[in-house]
């Protein structure tokens, strides 16, 4: 990847390598995960309860299966999907048509870095591995606490850091050394696929994003779990009720 000057080339660099394996990125993450991240969207969908009715945003909504998790279980709620990639946005389009989700989910292209609704819009507002990619991982989160409304969740489940010196050490090999690889070999990507472990270098560990949800963002509190010994976590973020 290159050498990251400022947030826009980050942006631009991001867009380009979503835009370029939207095709094969479903395929690439269940086998990049070993079918983990799937158990991890089940296991947040059981944690936020969703009830019939509510209302939710996906940002950064990519191939769109979260934001179709949450419309099957909310049944008559309103679901927006959001990303900045056309490529990636046609592909879930192409799912939900097929599932008969046409007229519940409703998907924008637009920047996570400016939510284009009003505030206090959504029960939910989620994030999935996609808040170490933006250009600024604060400004979303004020931006998604913006607009869920009191008494409201911000729910971001992400690629985290090991606990454990050993399996971080043999974590980060296989992210650097073995999956850009795999990228190469099953969809041609290797550049694409090299990114991950550099954004995942740069992000804070599941603990630090706890700190920074409760005291720059200002969430009433936050729900943490760590998942398979920290390489993932998933974080709820409680806003709190209007007086």
């Amino acid at each position: 990847m290159p050498t990251q000057t400022s947030k826009t080339t980050k942006e631009e660099y991001v867009h380009e390598v979503f835009e370029s394996i939207a095709d094969r990125y479903d395929r690439m993450n269940t086998l990049l995960s070993f079918r983990q991240h799937k158990r991890w969207r089940k296991f947040a969908m059981r944690k936020m309860d969703v009830q019939m009715g509510h209302s939710a945003l996906d940002v950064c909504c990519g191939t769109c299966d979260w934001a179709i998790s949450i419309a099957q279980t909310s049944k008559t709620g309103r679901v927006v999907g959001l990303d900045f990639s056309k490529n990636m946005l046609s592909v879930g389009q192409q799912k939900i048509q097929q599932l008969g989700l046409s007229e519940q989910i409703q998907l924008v292209e637009g920047n996570a870095m400016h939510l284009p609704f009003v505030d206090d819009s959504f029960d939910f507002v989620t994030i999935g591995f996609a808040l170490r990619n933006v250009p600024d991982h604060l400004q979303v989160l004020h931006e998604m606490k913006r607009v869920v409304k009191p008494g409201g969740k911000v729910v971001s489940l992400e690629l985290s850091k090991p606990i454990s010196p050993l399996f971080r050490r043999c974590y980060y090999l296989y992210f650097q050394q073995i999956l850009p690889w795999l990228g190469k070999l099953f969809a041609n990507s290797y550049e694409q696929y090299k990114w991950l472990p550099e954004s995942l270098r740069l992000f804070p560990d599941y603990r630090e994003l706890e700190q920074q949800m409760v005291d720059e963002i200002g969430f009433a509190h936050v729900d943490v779990f760590p998942l398979f010994k920290g390489i993932a976590a998933l974080h709820i973020g409680h806003k709190e009720r209007s007086e």
